[in-house]
């Protein structure tokens, strides 16, 4: 008996299955020419240079070569753990990622379950528009418009002058203890409501006939969204989480890898180091201006390994959890 070809249907020669993979290969073909100049394009760029974390085995200098190295084991990671200033940046990193995972994991998820309730079409269409908006603006100018808006004479404090909450402005940017909550809104207020798209197309996905028989029943929005909705977009939530979690050291959502750093290196200053430096920022310091090449690869290396650790981690968790997963 002959195999089928479901893109022609006509009968191929009997054979073990390899004459209807190679008809889909043709008939995919402009599909395959699409794919792979990303993935080589990853590979070069991505896959390639992890080959450079050897450094953090080495005592390299830029005067010679990687392979004219003298080996020293793990004498840079045994530095690490006696810097000071390595634990402040840890300490900073999970703080400040922390805050951002749990922002940019649930009020995405708010603003798309309401984003969805909104009856009127362009009102909702101005809406979404606007809230992604932010996320397509790079961090210098976003860093420029939060350090106007929180000038001791920009908008925030005059608004909270002229309401009577304060009696004199707050220099946001030069205390310490606020530079957490400062950078989750503003990370919020940039990604939100890019990260909201994912969910806002995984709730059109939901079939409209079990929102009709849930009104016909009786229920409520907020009933329908606890036992429609949510239930439907669970899968979509538990992958999100996993891998918002394991981002969580860059920047807490999938959509800002660099996020701390960017915050760090453009709204950090002498007054809130103490809450502002994270680990880019140490890596950055160490290997550029004082060219500790192969100390600062064995920290790059360090974060690069807790990362993928709290993805497993997240990963095997939903797994015990829900029953679901990514890898």
């Amino acid at each position: 008996m002959g195999i089928i070809d479901p893109y022609r249907k006509i009968m191929l020669a009997p054979d073990n299955g390899r004459n209807i993979q190679w008809i889909r290969f043709k008939n995919q073909l402009t599909l395959h020419m699409m794919v792979w100049p990303g993935i080589l394009f990853m590979f070069i760029f991505v896959y390639i240079p992890l080959a450079g974390y050897i450094l953090a085995f080495q005592d390299y200098q830029i005067t010679s070569s990687i392979f004219h190295c003298p080996w020293v084991g793990l004498k840079h990671f045994q530095a690490l753990f006696q810097d000071s200033d390595f634990f402040l940046a840890v300490r900073n990193t999970f703080a400040l990622g922390g805050l951002k995972f749990i922002a940019g994991f649930f009020l995405p998820l708010f603003f798309a379950l309401v984003l969805n309730e909104i009856p009127f079409l362009r009102l909702k269409k101005i809406t979404q528009t606007g809230s992604y908006l932010p996320h397509f603006l790079s961090y210098v100018v976003i860093a420029t418009i939060w350090m106007v808006f929180l000038d001791s004479k920009g908008m925030v404090n005059d608004i909270l002058l002229r309401t009577g909450l304060l009696k004199k402005p707050i220099m946001f940017l030069a205390e310490s203890k606020l530079f957490w909550g400062l950078g989750t809104i503003i990370e919020a207020w940039k990604e939100t409501g890019w990260n909201a798209i994912i969910y806002l197309a995984a709730i059109a996905g939901v079939d409209p006939e079990l929102y009709e028989a849930a009104v016909v029943d009786g229920a409520g929005r907020l009933k329908r969204i606890i036992h429609i909705t949510l239930p439907a977009i669970a899968g979509t939530m538990i992958v999100l989480f996993i891998f918002n979690f394991g981002n969580m050291l860059s920047g807490g959502q999938t959509g800002s890898t660099a996020s701390n750093f960017d915050q760090s290196y453009l709204l950090g200053n002498p007054f809130n180091h103490e809450t502002s430096y994270v680990i880019q920022y140490y890596i950055l310091d160490n290997g550029l201006k004082l060219f500790r090449y192969s100390y600062s690869t064995a920290a790059s290396l360090l974060l690069a390994i807790t990362s993928l650790l709290m993805m497993l981690l997240a990963n095997w968790s939903a797994k015990k959890v829900t029953g679901r997963n990514v890898l």
